[in-house]
């Protein structure tokens, strides 16, 4: 009753390989399973930003609106000084 190591080394491969493969199986509709739920929740999240979307653009166009009126206001009081400032050296190079 002696064991050929020939013939006993291929079996134990043979069960290891097996069951290493029952385990990547498995492993593989854990990933899939996981890979599911995550796309789920991408999903979601793009929805949820979807609708968010809505008022960033509003906040974009009122900042926009709100910059463009206080250009016009710096820019109407700059021409008004300037033309105080012309009035003034008007009336200094005058005098002189």
């Amino acid at each position: 009753m002696t064991i050929d190591l020939n013939e006993f080394l291929p079996v134990v491969l043979y069960v290891a390989l097996i069951i290493l493969i029952i385990i990547l199986i498995i492993l593989g509709i854990k990933l899939i399973k996981t890979l599911k739920r995550v796309d789920n929740v991408i999903d979601d999240v793009n929805n949820k930003m979807n609708k968010v979307d809505g008022v960033f653009d509003i906040i974009d166009r009122t900042t926009d609106y709100a910059a463009s009126i206080s250009d016009k206001i710096i820019g109407a009081l700059s021409n008004f000084i300037n033309v105080l400032l012309r009035r003034k050296k008007g009336k200094s190079d005058d005098n002189e």
